[in-house]
């Protein structure tokens, strides 16, 4: 068995099947012991899983027991969501071993430049500026404790937090906050919303990652996350938070260091005013926003040699520096200078904290960008040259600030050779343009994550690439952001306010990846709980003292991001409150299937040739819009799907897991549930056609895997609601064609003695009343092509919650007002398929919670 930190070839950790394991009595171990057997030979025929009943709810109601407990693996039950599950499992997994190829190596490692370390790539540029702008040089130990101070949060930040410890909390490959969350409810039911299907962890995408049964630490997190209610809603807010300041980080990347790298001409150009550069930052901007949409794509390939150039100036000049000035900056990796920097003015030191963190920023960003690149690259070319690069950068401009004390000011700029100041200026403005394009990209990601789990209101997302579904690209999100680092431009002016309220983003966004990354080694990586406090305490302590420096300068600059935030916040708070009021209120309204027995097969009505796709939210019972279908319209379609849109905490769902099916009464109703399955990272504007062609795919397949299941047992051992045959019955339409109810096949004959035909059915009609032809798996094939090529029709609900009249004030005013501005104003899942109007119906059900 793998132990918790040793990492597969492919470079994350091992993967191992999903286990369900208990807490059970010692009183109860031979009753477990004498089922156990028995249960295990029913669980090898091929149904892993657990029975689901239509009407109960998905939650896993744990036994109490008294006296002593102990740890056992308990053995699943059949379901047919869980056949299914079974069946489509065998995904093709990709190969952890892949031959040395050195030419697309290199072209990774140029990309991992461009995409991964944009941001942090530009620290040197005013790092030092906002630094010594809280704390004035008063001689070499100053220079030497700021310097020392930089290389151990370099060290310790970037290196050994991100680089080292929080790559491998990766999700499949999937970096970010969102990730880590994402993670967190694979591995426990930590979801607002309950609409988890047990049959998820049978697919490929969602197996744990490291084996969790031995440790009883582990089932007991879990447990403890499961069943509190305030744990479950303080892990969702702390990833809120923790997203609205990612996002405000991305507003302040563009305006911090485009406006910082086009501060140089005011040390190339004398007397250049500061409004001339704000004008230049404004029109790089929005040059940058404008051709972010092809910056995705294929102005991206140009940009890995830029920044490699980039990275080489900052090696190169620093090497300059300390050759012309002498070796002495090399002291500053004694820490006791830390200690020297503190006990000659502690405040001064303490407030110089918030600009010393601007040269981590971006290592959020080297996490969340992590799903182009696999983790050994980045931690190679972090560790081999960016991490050399920026040391000795910092190194070279403490010791031009050794020799120029009085050059606090554009450090950067002034210690760069006159003879190659203008190339490095040009490049240095490049990198800046790089490094804002970096983090949009990582928001882009982060806000399509959190818009699959449920917690963003849903947005155009184009994907800019057929080859790569990571590049993608969000307009509406793109204009804002040029909006907000405009506005922050224009109204600080000044690199010291916007990197007041830089630190604060940066660091919002650390503490929280601290302590998702802490979970997720209790959870699933198991590690000795001396390691996990151990990283815990260590980085969280240092957070927190780096964020109350950063709050210090909040009416400097700081007091403009946390309101942005706050309305971030305030807008995902929103979104996901008033999503779970609607299903919550959807599974109170849904029907019984009681309701559906004593209408009967024909449902009260006719059922006319087609296929009705009612689609709904609900992965259980009958949702309460079928209703007002049956009792509105005069037929209803011959054979009805129950459709739910599925968004599952994996990265990416494979199609042949796409679908899952269940059928809804006996079989003469045919009726059924789909649940269609889709990743946070899975591209969802599938063409209307598209989807149908693939659903009644997997609906074949899984009646002919039914047939395989029936003949191999009783059906009483299947179905347990299945009702015995009843008389068919006929009726006589207007034109004087005779169809019949329990055969959904609105088929003309002619009068009683005509058979009618194969497609529909193989015994004339009138002489076998009893026929129940659904066993004849021939015959419902057929039945399903003829229902596809009488067209399909999305039997779409369009629900209006509204606060109840005796609610609180806040309540009326989020939901009747916000809530409701937000999903009138958003897309739909289903309306990403580009639905004809003549192949949609849509009824509008008001619901007061």
């Amino acid at each position: 068995m793998a132990s918790a930190a040793e990492p597969s070839a492919a470079g994350g950790m091992r993967k191992a099947p999903s286990l369900e394991w208990r807490w059970v009595s010692t009183e109860e171990d031979d009753d477990e012991d004498r089922t156990g057997a028995a249960a295990a030979a029913v669980g090898t025929v091929g149904r892993g899983g657990s029975f689901e009943s239509e009407d109960d709810e998905d939650d896993d109601d744990e036994e109490e027991v008294k006296g002593k407990k102990r740890l056992i693996r308990t053995v699943p039950s059949v379901d047919w969501f869980d056949v299914e599950g079974n069946e489509v499992s065998a995904a093709p997994q990709l190969e952890d071993y892949e031959e040395f190829d050195f030419g697309r190596t290199m072209f990774l490692a140029l990309q991992t430049l461009a995409v991964v370390f944009g941001d942090i790539g530009i620290g040197p540029l005013y790092t030092f500026d906002v630094m010594f702008n809280k704390y004035p040089i008063h001689g070499e130990e100053d220079v030497l404790g700021a310097l020392s101070l930089v290389l151990y949060t370099l060290i310790l930040m970037p290196l050994v937090k991100y680089v080292l410890v929080v790559l491998w909390a990766n999700d499949d490959g999937e970096g970010g906050i969102f990730a880590l969350y994402s993670l967190i409810c694979r591995n426990a039911k930590v979801s607002l919303i309950p609409n988890q299907v047990h049959s998820e962890k049978r697919m490929s995408s969602f197996r744990l990652k490291l084996p969790t049964p031995e440790l009883e630490r582990s089932i007991k997190v879990k447990e403890k996350l499961e069943s509190s209610l305030l744990l479950k809603k303080l892990l969702l807010g702390l990833v809120l938070y923790g997203t609205s300041m990612f996002i405000s980080n991305g507003v302040i990347t563009p305006a911090m260091s485009v406006l910082s790298a086009v501060s140089g001409l005011k040390v190339g150009i004398q007397n250049t005013s500061q409004d001339v550069v704000v004008m230049i930052s404004v029109a790089l901007l929005v040059i940058l926003f404008s051709l972010q949409r092809y910056a995705t794509s294929k102005v991206g390939f140009a940009l890995g040699p830029s920044l490699l150039v980039w990275f080489c100036c900052l090696g190169g000049i620093g090497l300059y520096n300390l050759s012309l000035y002498g070796p002495t900056a090399f002291k500053a990796f004694n820490p006791l200078y830390i200690i020297y920097y503190f006990g000659r003015n502690p405040f001064q030191a303490w407030l110089s904290l918030g600009g010393c963190l601007l040269c981590a920023t971006g290592s959020e960003a080297i996490f969340s960008n992590l799903c182009y690149f696999p983790v050994r690259y980045v931690q190679y070319m972090f560790v081999l040259l960016v991490l050399p690069c920026l040391v000795l950068a910092y190194l070279g401009q403490a010791a031009f600030l050794i020799a120029n004390p009085k050059s606090s000011e554009q450090v950067f700029f002034s210690s760069i050779p006159s003879g190659v100041f203008w190339p490095v200026f040009l490049v240095a403005n490049l990198a800046a343009l790089i490094a804002s394009r970096t983090m949009t990209v990582a928001i882009f990601q982060c806000l399509k994550q959190s818009i699959a789990l449920g917690c963003f209101p849903r947005l155009k997302i184009v994907h800019t690439s057929r080859k790569f579904m990571a590049k993608i690209y969000i307009p509406v999100v793109n204009w804002f952001l040029l909006a907000s680092c405009l506005g922050f431009i224009v109204l600080f002016r000044n690199i010291h306010d916007v990197g007041n309220a830089y630190a604060i983003a940066e660091l919002g966004v650390m503490i929280m990846a601290t302590v998702y990354v802490t979970i997720i080694m209790l959870l699933i990586w198991e590690f000795n709980i001396v390691k996990v406090l151990s990283f815990f305490i260590t980085f969280l302590f240092l957070e927190l003292i780096f964020f109350s420096s950063a709050l210090s300068s909040v009416g400097d600059g700081g007091w403009a991001l946390l309101i942005f935030a706050s309305v971030l916040l305030m807008i995902m708070f929103i979104w996901n409150y008033g999503s779970k009021l609607k299903y919550d209120s959807e599974v109170k309204q849904k029907l019984s299937k009681d309701l559906m027995r004593k209408l009967g097969p024909n449902l009260g009505t006719i059922r006319a040739p087609g296929l009705g796709l009612v689609c709904s939210d609900i992965v259980k019972g009958v949702p309460a819009i079928f209703g007002h279908f049956l009792t509105s319209l005069p037929a209803i379609h011959s054979i009805i799907v129950f459709v739910c849109i599925r968004n599952v905490p994996v990265p990416v769902v494979h199609q042949s897991e796409r679908f899952l099916f269940q059928r809804v009464c006996s079989r003469s109703y045919h009726m059924f549930r789909c649940i269609a399955r889709y990743g946070y990272k899975d591209k969802k504007q599938e063409h209307h056609s598209v989807f149908e062609r693939l659903l009644i795919e997997g609906l074949e397949k899984y009646i002919q895997r039914e047939a395989v299941e029936l003949s191999l047992q009783s059906e009483d051992d299947v179905d347990s609601d299945e009702e015995p045959p009843t008389p068919m019955k006929i009726i006589t339409a207007p034109n004087g064609s005779l169809y019949s109810l329990d055969v959904p096949l609105l088929a003309d004959y002619a009068p009683s003695t005509q058979v009618i035909p194969e497609a529909s059915c193989s015994t004339p009609l009138l002489h076998d009343p009893v026929l129940d032809y659904a066993q004849n798996l021939e015959l419902e094939l057929a039945f399903i092509k003829q229902s596809k090529q009488s067209g399909a029709v999305y039997l779409i609900d369009n629900p209006i919650i509204k606060a109840r009249k005796d609610s609180w004030f806040f309540k009326k005013l989020m939901i009747n007002y916000f809530f409701a501005f937000l999903r009138n104003n958003c897309r739909r899942a289903i309306m990403l398929m580009s639905i004809p109007h003549s192949n949609m119906m849509q009824v509008r059900m008001t619901s007061y919670v």
